[in-house]
């Protein structure tokens, strides 16, 4: 795991693609939102924001 972040942030850093870090951020956050919210009384409200 550690070494696909690397190889992500040197991608970034070699052809300038610093635009990537805020979407790739905000998928994780997302994504995490979503795991930790599939089995509480929060999910109903998570699932009406999509």
């Amino acid at each position: 795991m550690l070494e696909l972040i690397k190889d992500l942030f040197g991608f970034m850093k070699a052809r300038k693609k610093f635009w990537l870090a805020p979407v790739i951020f905000i998928l994780l956050l997302l994504g995490g939102l979503l795991v930790l919210a599939q089995g509480s009384a929060i999910a109903p409200f998570i699932y009406t924001l999509f």
